[in-house]
């Protein structure tokens, strides 16, 4: 009897089921539209990040990353120099990775751009999906590819657009992460 109030989340949480944050995240990001230029910059920035490592090292910095970038605030990032390239290669609490400390610095000058060719990297984004998420329709993690047609369109588009650090795998991630993909599976209660 315990068991049917217990919630149902989808297989890949059960691996960081000791995880406050990480099931968090699963539950109230990972598949669920997310809007907002500030938003979507920082779970971009994050996806680039976990290129090559885990998740979870993400999220156990995303607190850091969100000081050192000034809560991912555009202009500010846009605006980093020099100085503050060293100082964030000197932060230990975050992930000291040169290219892709730089590519956060690229990525928001490039966003700036999009917003003023576009309006909003929110609308740039989300109109490659039609303003709705996608549902894959998931029954087990099998399912889920790496990426698809619709990622590689967009990192292309992206790079094109001056972006750096988001190949079609990347980019497929913060498309789940950004709920422009809903890849829960159907038997998730947060599906």
């Amino acid at each position: 009897m315990e068991n049917q109030n217990k919630v149902k989340r989808c297989a890949w949480i059960e691996n960081y089921s000791k995880s406050e944050l990480m099931t968090k995240y699963h539950d109230e990001e990972w598949g669920h539209p997310q809007h907002g230029d500030q938003n979507l910059f920082e779970l971009m920035s994050l996806e680039t990040y976990q290129s090559g490592l885990s998740w979870l090292t993400v999220i156990n910095k995303r607190a850091a990353f969100n000081r050192a970038f000034y809560n991912y605030d555009l202009e500010n990032v846009a605006a980093m120099d020099e100085d503050d390239f060293e100082r964030l290669m000197n932060d230990a609490s975050i992930i000291r990775n040169r290219l892709k400390i730089r590519s956060t610095i690229n990525n928001a000058q490039a966003m700036l751009k999009i917003q003023a060719e576009f309006g909003s990297f929110d609308d740039y984004l989300w109109q490659f999906v039609n303003g709705k998420s996608i549902d894959h329709q998931v029954k087990s993690m099998a399912d889920i590819a790496p990426t698809n047609d619709l990622a590689k369109t967009i990192s292309k588009d992206l790079k094109k657009h001056g972006f750096k650090f988001l190949g079609p795998i990347t980019t497929y991630s913060f498309l789940q992460g950004a709920g422009l993909i809903n890849d829960h599976e159907v038997t998730c209660d947060f599906h």
